[in-house]
């Protein structure tokens, strides 16, 4: 059994309580640009009362303040190391849109019930907890090749030619080569959506730096709706803004 002190220690790590000695705590602006910033509820870790919190994403860091307009953090949480995992609701919990961020790196993303050591996070929308873990996710796998779904094209392309020559993402060029193979004769191709929960657990692959396969058991229609929700979820389309303003311009 872990000492009490040993795990408060690590409760209170994983939990990103601020430090009170000066220096310990990492400048937010010295991180870069906000990637994402919002309101959410986060649960104490004795009491298990809801505390809503204003999140800001920058860098490898989540900061939390009590306020919007305040300027120093009342906490934060590392990412490095740390896996971000949607959490159905129970019994005690429904409707509620839960995500966790515990210990934990590549390879270790099973949907596993809340851990005491985590940091238990509630959205107001499912939409809303989507965008939060798809960005947390960013951050935690970019580096490792995950992280493409929202992802810019070149910043995908110019990781992946570390493995070779390459002019689109893996991922791209994985479902074309399939759909062209298995689906240039199938009917309603790119209209008829596919299995929602195989686009779902295919986008958590990729975005966890996996290399998933399709074979003959993998529906087309499955691989059509992944590649158009890749595109669509593209910072900017594969026909940059500025380009298809100058074409509508000189038409």
């Amino acid at each position: 059994k872990q000492p009490t002190s040993s795990l408060a220690r690590s409760k209170s790590l994983v939990m990103g309580e601020q430090s009170r000695s000066p220096g310990r705590t990492p400048c937010p602006h010295r991180l870069g640009p906000v990637l994402k910033a919002g309101w959410l509820k986060k649960q104490r870790s004795i009491m298990k009362n809801w505390q809503q919190r204003w999140f800001v994403l920058r860098g490898d860091q989540l900061f939390y303040y009590k306020d919007k307009d305040e300027i120093k953090p009342q906490g934060f949480i590392s990412l490095q190391g740390t896996q971000v995992t949607e959490l159905p609701p129970g019994p005690e919990d429904p409707g509620k849109h839960l995500f966790e961020i515990s210990p934990g790196g590549a390879g270790e993303r099973e949907k596993v019930p809340a851990n005491p050591e985590a940091l238990l996070l509630m959205a107001s929308s499912q939409r809303d907890m989507e965008d939060w873990v798809q960005a947390i996710r960013r951050v935690i796998w970019a580096p490792l090749g995950g992280g493409i779904f929202g992802q810019r094209l070149e910043e995908t392309v110019h990781h992946e030619r570390k493995y070779g020559p390459r002019l689109a993402p893996l991922l791209v060029e994985q479902c074309v080569d399939f759909i062209r193979e298995r689906g240039l004769t199938e009917e309603g191709l790119f209209r008829m959506p596919g299995q929602a929960n195989l686009v779902r657990d295919l986008q958590d692959s990729f975005d966890c730096g996996e290399k998933p396969l399709f074979d003959s058991t993998t529906d087309v229609h499955t691989v059509a709706s992944l590649l158009k929700l890749y595109l669509r979820e593209l910072p900017e389309p594969v026909v940059p803004f500025a380009r298809a303003l100058w074409s509508w311009l000189n038409k």
